[in-house]
């Protein structure tokens, strides 16, 4: 007599298991490090979110260094890094605690580049709480 073989129709979930809890823990230390920024501390201010269009974002850190679009600029190279991007908004976001006249030192540099419109970057109330 001859015996049949029953055909396994089981799947076995243990390499799947394996391979989620892998992928699990490579986005788990990869998620933070996409977030990354320039720290500063905005004041704040009642309004709303600004919207995702394309824009320019300078920087000033609480220790005066000047960023735009998260590179390392000095006050004099603000020239050479705007002599492409005049169509472009333009958004300030200063330190709270950053001295006054290097904010308008930085908004006077633009205002000779060439750049009218200038907007100011606060926190809003919602995101304070």
């Amino acid at each position: 007599m001859e015996r049949r073989r029953q055909v396994l129709s089981e799947i076995n979930v243990t390499p799947f298991v394996d391979v989620m809890l892998v992928l699990l823990i490579i986005f788990m230390v990869t998620a933070p490090l996409l977030q990354q920024g320039i720290d500063i501390n905005l004041p704040q201010a009642k309004g709303r979110d600004l919207s995702p269009k394309e824009r320019v974002v300078i920087t000033i850190k609480k220790d005066g260094k000047i960023y735009v679009d998260k590179t390392a600029v000095t006050l004099k190279s603000l020239k050479v890094k705007f002599s492409k991007k005049l169509n472009k908004e333009v958004f300030l976001k200063a330190d709270k605690d950053v001295r006054y006249g290097i904010v308008v030192a930085v908004m006077g540099e633009l205002r000779e580049i060439g750049i009218e419109r200038l907007g100011m970057v606060a926190e809003t109330e919602a995101r304070i709480r």
